[in-house]
Formats: C-alpha cells, sequence, structure tokens
C-alpha cells in the first residue's frame, strides 16, 4: 500500500471506526463473520487488514482467554486505535504488517479473516492464496467484501454504492478516475472470492445488505 492510501487511512482513522462500529447492521455482519471462521477455544485466528480493531473483540470472544488474535494493518493510526481498543486482552494482538506479506509463519493459523480488504488489494488472488497457506490442514479463510449489488433493485442500490466508494477510494478529490472505482472493486472482489472458491474444499456463500455484501468461508486442506 502506498504512502499516500496509508495517508489517506490513518487521517480519517476515528471516522471509520466510528462507521465500523456503529453503521446500522455492522455488528451482525462482523459477529457472523467470526462465526464462519469456525472458531474454537484455544485456537489462532490472524485478521489481514484488522484496521481499528472492529472484528477483534468478536474473534477473541470465539478463541476464548486460551486463543490467539493477529491483528494485521500497515497504517500505523488505524493500528493505534486497535491496540488502544484491545488493551485489556493478553490474547490479543496487533501488529503492523502487509496484509499480501504477513508476519505470520506458514500453518501456525487455524483461520483468517480478511474484511473489506480484497477490494484495496492490486492482486486480490495472489493474496488469498497466500492467506490459504497460512492456515493449517482443515483451517479456514473467510472473506467479507461490498461490492455492487445485482438484486433486481441494483440501480437504486448502486448508485449509493457507487457514491460510497468514490468517497472512500484515495484521495477522494478526483473528479475523473482512469477506471471506475466501483468496477475495479467489483471486480478485484469477485476475482478474491473466486479464487477463495478454487483453494477450499468446502465453501459457503451468503449475501447480505441487498446484495452489496458478500461473506465466502472455505476449508483449506
Amino acid at each position: 500500500m502506498s504512502e499516500d492510501v496509508q495517508t489517506f487511512y490513518g487521517r480519517w482513522a476515528r471516522l471509520y471506526d466510528l462507521l465500523a462500529r456503529r453503521t446500522p447492521g455492522i455488528a451482525a455482519l462482523r459477529r457472523r463473520a467470526a462465526a464462519a471462521c469456525r472458531l474454537d477455544p484455544g485456537d489462532t485466528v490472524v485478521e489481514m487488514g484488522c484496521g481499528t480493531g472492529a472484528n477483534l473483540p468478536y474473534l477473541r470472544e470465539a478463541v476464548g482467554p486460551e486463543g490467539t488474535v493477529i491483528g494485521v494493518d500497515v497504517t500505523r493510526p488505524a493500528l493505534d486505535r486497535a491496540r488502544d481498543l484491545t488493551a485489556g486482552y493478553d490474547e490479543v494482538h496487533v501488529v503492523r504488517g502487509d496484509a499480501t506479506r504477513p508476519p505470520v509463519d506458514a500453518g501456525d493459523a487455524d483461520a483468517v479473516l480478511a474484511a473489506f480488504v480484497a477490494g484495496m488489494l492490486p492482486d486480490p488472488a495472489g493474496a488469498v492464496d497466500d492467506w490459504c497457506d497460512l492456515v493449517a490442514p482443515g483451517g479456514r479463510v473467510v472473506l467479507l467484501n461490498a461490492a455492487s449489488s445485482r438484486r433486481p433493485y441494483a440501480p437504486l442500490v448502486n448508485a449509493v454504492f457507487h457514491a460510497v466508494v468514490v468517497l472512500s477510494t484515495p484521495p477522494t478529490t478526483k473528479l475523473r478516475y482512469e477506471r471506475d472505482p466501483r468496477r475495479l472493486l467489483d471486480e478485484r472482489i469477485a476475482t478474491a472470492h473466486g479464487r477463495l472458491r478454487e483453494r477450499a474444499a468446502a465453501v459457503a456463500d451468503e449475501t447480505r445488505v441487498f446484495g452489496t455484501v458478500r461473506l465466502t468461508g472455505g476449508r483449506i486442506e
């Protein structure tokens, strides 16, 4: 991730944290993503692109005090926020690192969660391959992402979604983009979820929030 992008997300870390925790329905989505990881007490789970740590309490709840939760993100202000919010949890560790080059050894994790991350990556399929390689045999990889709706009422929903994507795409001051940010996001999300379906032995797919949220979880052999 470029320095400009890191600066952008760092500048808006507090606002993103508020939206990540207070948007109506978002807590249920995050709890569902944690449940899709199929964690047991004592497991180790890694969240790629943990941001300000909105998912970490749900993962901690699943693995219990004897488990381990590792949050990885490249944006320092977001990580500072995540550390503050999880400071009382000895089993939660927040580290600075790139989700495409995670500071975790292969086979060390029972599950990997990547929420709203794949759309930012230039090679989402390669990132999914790396995440699949991190989990031990029988472990799970779960992707949670937003993309354009395919429902019958999609035009209205997608008009709102397009505005949200543009406002959250650095630097947000452009009137024209070389590529439509929403189309690029849709392509990356489709690529990431498609690769997970290819790599996983068992796959569960869900679509929520008027068709704009995709949740895919798979068991890796």
